[in-house]
């Protein structure tokens, strides 16, 4: 048998944000048997954390696999996150900063003082403008047209990498998740530019105002049809290359911050609080911070090797 936890993830409270299983002890298993058991949790993502540590001059240093129900991703944001969490809150990592080392490379984890959790993420994919033909058929996949488009078009990303689609305000809630996954789309996008990530989910988003503490509101929903989730309620990998387009289109020119709600649509209200520096209007580091909530702890058997 195999322990495991389960939290919510960019939540202040349990039975809210993104559901994560932590699975631990997995070292040994193979790439199927991590698959049959984020199948079986069937949740946006799995992880699955090394057991060895390594604690060094910069702090502590772990690997994770992330999971979704159909396929392995080189990164997310609340995996990411939660897993930081878990492992904190069993004395398996301590201090304020960590180092998780996944499928797109070291990716920064820091504990603040106000009971979150932020990641650092080096940006990997920027590109468009997209052309208008393409924006079109990317909102007709979610149920919406060419008026109710609210700005230009990026595909941005820091290890997983998607559509950044601005909408006007209702578009948002009028929305349907999308079936069809963006792969389909892999010759378009190839016209634009050379992604070196999976271009796998929509994120749909509308800046509703600024805050009043110098951060941008942004109210999101996304779409990821092509790792089987039809709709996540915190996306984390979404938030921080969010930040890329907003500098490219000139939002947020010399960086700044950002506050997403998110979930709300699914009964699973999400608030992510984005931030990115930027240097001549190019985006240098984007950060990602949330809340976590301890739901459950418990046992899985451990899958028959295929």
């Amino acid at each position: 048998m195999l322990t495991y936890d389960i939290v919510d993830v960019f939540t202040d409270r349990p039975f809210a944000g993104n559901q994560l299983a932590v699975v631990h002890g997995a070292d040994d298993l193979s790439t199927a048997q991590c698959q049959q058991i984020a199948k079986e949790f069937n949740f946006s993502e799995t992880t699955f954390p090394s057991s060895r540590v390594e604690d060094g001059p910069d702090g502590t240093t772990y690997g994770t696999r992330i999971f979704t129900p159909s396929n392995e991703i080189p990164f997310a944001g609340h995996p990411t996150l939660g897993t930081a969490w878990v492992l904190r809150e069993r004395g398996l990592v301590k201090g304020p900063d960590l180092t998780q080392v996944c499928g797109a490379g070291p990716v920064g984890v820091r504990f603040a003082e106000d009971d979150r959790v932020e990641l650092s993420a080096t940006p990997r994919d920027l590109l468009g403008p997209l052309d208008d033909e393409l924006v079109v058929a990317l909102l007709q996949d979610v149920g919406l047209s060419l008026t109710d488009l609210a700005g230009p078009v990026w595909v941005a990303g820091c290890g997983l990498t998607f559509v950044h689609l601005p909408v006007v305000e209702d578009a948002v809630v009028r929305a349907d998740p999308s079936s069809r996954p963006l792969r389909s789309y892999a010759a378009d996008f190839a016209r634009v530019g050379e992604a070196r990530d999976p271009i796998e989910g929509i994120n749909l988003h509308h800046m509703v105002a600024d805050d009043g503490a110098g951060r941008l509101e942004v109210h999101a929903r996304v779409f990821v049809p092509g790792l089987s989730v039809e709709e996540d309620p915190a996306t984390g990998s979404a938030a921080v290359g969010l930040g890329m387009a907003l500098v490219a289109a000139g939002r947020l020119p010399e960086g700044g911050g950002y506050a997403i709600t998110q979930g709300v649509e699914m009964g699973r209200p999400s608030q992510l609080l984005g931030r990115v520096e930027a240097s001549d209007g190019v985006a240098t580091c984007c950060h990602v911070a949330g809340r976590v909530q301890p739901v459950a702890r418990g046992e899985i058997a451990v899958p028959r090797p295929s």
